[in-house]
């Protein structure tokens, strides 16, 4: 019987939060080989969990380059939060230099087309480019309910609202997310993020004292989905909380829950539900 392959070492590129960490965590008990490169900036420090091997900023490509070969890095996974570049103010090297008209190119469309350009200048180089949940399947929301609660007879309306809103933002290249309450839309996900996005709500909602409504995840209609799947994680149920919602829906299968048993317990302490929708 045939032996299969090990799977090639991975370099992880990390920004913030806690996905780089536990993307590490899975290589140790995978057995696998992995360099964590942080990116100056945006990756935390976590000296605990060994994170990271080595930095660099952003603009520093040939240095990303290099050091992931260096390490023997044959395949790349790009996980955490990166704020977009000021690319008027970013220092690059030459090789920076060099590929920033393709980046500049794809930023034009949208943050996805700009993450597709860089997916495509690792693939150029001869890197393998995978999704977090290749390394970590366990990420993915599973279709219905992840706690305790389901989505309730009221909240079909709302539902199909934020439907509707997220395709069309999806198809723009503008957000992967909105919240909507008693049909009512209260907010778009843009540039601010899904935590940013959730404190405007909870600003409007002051005074309220019934939960209502729910935010919904969903990625971009054509989505490069190796890179950047909607994520939610225990910050956002908290978030969502605040805000007075009654829950959170994602995609089934395309999206990715940081530490799925702590969300499904912290929403159920909070009485929040967060489904997987089956698309």
């Amino acid at each position: 019987m045939a032996v299969p392959e090990p799977a090639p070492k991975l370099g992880i590129i990390a920004g913030g939060g806690d996905l780089p960490v536990r993307l590490a965590a899975a290589c140790r008990r995978q057995g696998r080989p992995f360099f964590v490169l942080g990116l100056k900036g945006s990756a935390v420090a976590r000296p605990d969990e060994g994170i990271a091997d080595e930095w660099a900023a952003i603009g520093e490509v040939g240095r990303i380059l290099a050091l992931l070969r260096a390490a023997g890095c044959r395949a790349v996974v790009m996980a955490g939060n990166v704020a977009r570049p000021d690319f008027k103010t970013l220092r690059l090297d030459w090789k920076g230099v060099r590929v920033l008209p393709r980046v500049l190119a794809g930023a034009r469309k949208g943050d996805d087309n700009l993450l597709k350009a860089l997916v495509q200048i690792f693939e150029d180089e001869g890197f393998a480019v995978a999704g977090a949940d290749q390394v970590l399947d366990e990420l993915l929301l599973p279709a219905g309910p992840l706690g305790c609660l389901g989505l309730g007879p009221g909240q079909e309306g709302d539902l199909a609202r934020a439907l509707q809103v997220v395709e069309a933002l999806g198809r723009v290249d503008v957000g992967q997310g909105a919240v909507v309450a008693e049909t009512e839309v209260l907010a778009i996900e843009a540039a601010e993020g899904t935590d940013r996005m959730l404190a405007r709500c909870a600003e409007l909602r002051a005074g309220w004292t019934a939960r209502a409504g729910l935010l919904l995840k969903l990625p971009k209609h054509g989505q490069e989905r190796r890179v950047d799947l909607p994520t939610i994680g225990v910050a956002t149920v908290e978030g969502a909380a605040r805000a007075g919602l009654a829950g959170i829906v994602g995609a089934a299968g395309a999206t990715l829950v940081v530490d799925r048993a702590a969300v499904a317990a912290r929403a159920d302490e909070l009485g929040l539900f967060v489904v997987g929708l089956q698309r």
